[in-house]
């Protein structure tokens, strides 16, 4: 709700951080005496040192945000996975928090251990890049989306998650593989830097998912021919489908099905898309996600016979994903 017309500077500070301020920043609107006061009648709560809520109830998730972002000191910004889901990049870890410092300057630490039970650990990252092409205009302040998303692989706790924190924001349509690329040009000693480039070439070659992105580097290391992937294809029916990955020139096509698919209107549906493949003069392999990523070699070698069998040899030119 915004303030009265005859609000003070005080009420609009407190509207615009969420009720969370510092107590550097309420110096001047408001005597030592009246802050303690309004914390020893309960109006007021001091959540850490130098940090102070105006009000006395549990913190909400904008305040948790601005607390945050306070407490780690000038020049804090959200980042990694905290500021991707601030975007609107769904299915990220809500906790910890993750704050972006300048690497000249030292986050309060201690304030940072001694925060109440209602508020998330923060994770503190210090850079020496953070242009301004890289800070979004937001409140809380916070990276940009392709910023959020480079660091956010670059900090993940695997290979996998890291390569799944990219797909998804890139397949929720909530940024552009060429901005990452952007973004990452301009990160020379970014962690997982090689990772994080050709997961975002895979991704701009076609991959939608991390299944996608898994078979592509199965692709890779069993030196199988790249396939196009997201295909586009008119159904018997008249109905537009995009196939995972298909090579054109053998007439292979192979999907990867997620735990949707074990639906049984699902699975119907794609008994009866298979039926048009093969009647098209297609072949079809079928393979469930988990066991890309389990059974590389045996999914390769399926792979493998199939196209050996439609034509191709193991001394046929390798192409990029993106030749026709």
């Amino acid at each position: 709700m915004l303030p009265a017309d005859d609000a003070d500077a005080l009420d609009w500070l407190a509207f615009e951080q969420a009720g969370v301020l510092t107590t550097a920043q309420v110096t001047g609107l408001l005597s030592e005496g009246a802050v303690r006061g309004r914390i020893r009648t309960g109006r007021w709560r001091s959540i850490c040192r130098g940090i102070l809520l105006t009000g006395n109830g549990r913190l909400t998730r904008d305040q948790q945000l601005w607390v945050a972002v306070l407490a780690a000191g000038p020049g804090a910004v959200l980042a990694g996975v905290t500021a991707a889901a601030e975007a609107g990049v769904r299915g990220l870890h809500r906790e910890p928090l993750h704050v972006l410092v300048p690497a000249d300057r030292r986050a309060a630490r201690t304030t940072l251990r001694r925060l109440p039970i209602d508020m998330p650990a923060v994770l503190v990252h210090r850079t020496t890049v953070l242009p301004e092409s890289h800070r979004q205009l937001a409140r809380p302040p916070r990276t940009t989306t392709a910023r959020a998303l480079v660091d956010a692989a670059g900090w993940a706790a695997g290979v996998d998650e890291a390569q799944a924190v990219l797909a998804a924001g890139c397949q929720q349509r909530r940024v552009l593989p060429e901005e990452l690329r952007a973004v990452l040009d301009v990160l020379p000693r970014a962690p997982r830097r090689h990772l994080i480039g050709q997961t975002i070439g895979d991704i701009a070659g076609g991959a939608q998912a991390l299944s996608e992105i898994d078979f592509l580097r199965l692709c890779r290391r069993h030196r199988l021919p790249a396939p196009d992937l997201q295909e586009h294809r008119v159904d018997a029916a008249g109905r537009n489908r995009w196939l995972d990955a298909y090579w054109r020139q053998w007439r292979v096509q192979v999907e990867i099905d997620g735990a949707h698919h074990m639906d049984a209107k699902q699975w119907a549906a794609d008994m009866r898309r298979q039926n048009d493949v093969w009647t098209s003069g297609d072949r079809i392999l079928r393979f469930p996600a988990w066991l890309v990523r389990a059974r590389p070699d045996e999914v390769a070698d399926t792979v493998r016979r199939a196209l050996m069998a439609a034509g191709w040899t193991p001394t046929s030119p390798l192409r990029h994903p993106t030749q026709k």
